[in-house]
């Protein structure tokens, strides 16, 4: 029985063409990208005769495994991004905790320094108002020689209205308190004096000086020099006469120990 070749739509394609068809569609997908450094070491390991008879299979099977290739290395190159993003998202947030952490702690040091500045200041000021309110000795180291209210006719009221403190000539004279400068000049039978008009309303008087510091309308702090005691006036040698009085004028006299002693003197 004779056959009849196929033709038209129904011939079959040859081996030749089926293989060509194949390697030009694999160069079509290597062409375009699709197939790229990946899917060529597949191609170098088959042969032409390998592509004959497999035909578009070979094909298929290099484009799923490029497809995969792909797709993990876009995972990883997402995952490296991710990772690059979440380690400067971390390092900025280290950074911001740094620099709060910083300005915290230079507050923090400015306002502990305020504070001790201030409480320096404080007890500055509490020292300065004690010292002015203070009492000292009006001559350091020495002692009554002659006592308040004693007897004699060297004194014109018959008593001595103060006290005298031993002092050799050029000792120097100190304000027992804070006060103002009354006086300052010939006092008459006290010599060179000084009479100070203290704080607390009190006055007080220092005689027979041999030279002055101060003139009227000035100001004086506890233990300021004021003079170098002397004996002019009516003296018989040289002392300070220190007098304590509740007013300006003579004859208001207070015992000038006890007024030492209760502004915590020791006398």
């Amino acid at each position: 029985m004779a056959f009849t070749r196929a033709t038209g739509k129904h011939r079959r394609p040859s081996r030749l063409t089926r293989t060509t068809a194949n390697v030009a569609g694999v160069a079509a997908l290597t062409t375009t990208g699709v197939i790229g450094g990946l899917a060529a070491p597949a191609l170098a390991a088959d042969d032409a005769a390998a592509l004959e008879h497999t035909g578009l299979t070979q094909a298929i099977s290099v484009g799923d495994s490029l497809a995969e290739s792909v797709d993990a290395q876009a995972a990883a190159q997402q995952q490296a991004a991710d990772d690059a993003a979440a380690a400067k998202k971390a390092e900025e947030a280290a950074k911001k905790k740094a620099e709060e952490a910083k300005r915290k702690a230079e507050a923090e040091a400015k306002a502990k320094a305020k504070k001790e500045r201030e409480a320096k200041e404080r007890a500055a000021r509490e020292a300065e108002r004690k010292r002015l309110n203070s009492y000292v000795s009006p001559i350091s180291g020495s002692y009554v020689s002659t006592g308040y209210q004693t007897g004699g006719a060297m004194w014109s009221s018959g008593s001595h209205t103060g006290v005298d403190f031993h002092a050799a000539s050029g000792t120097s004279v100190h304000a027992v308190g804070s006060g103002t400068v009354v006086e300052a000049g010939w006092g008459g039978a006290y010599g060179n004096n000084v009479v100070i008009k203290m704080n607390d309303g009190t006055y007080t008087q220092y005689g027979h000086m041999s030279s002055l510091g101060v003139t009227v309308g000035q100001a004086v702090t506890p233990g300021q020099q004021i003079g170098l005691s002397g004996s002019t006036g009516n003296s018989s040698g040289p002392h300070l006469h220190f007098e304590a009085r509740t007013g300006a004028d003579y004859g208001t006299d207070i015992d000038p120990v006890s007024y030492l002693r209760s502004h915590g003197v020791n006398v």
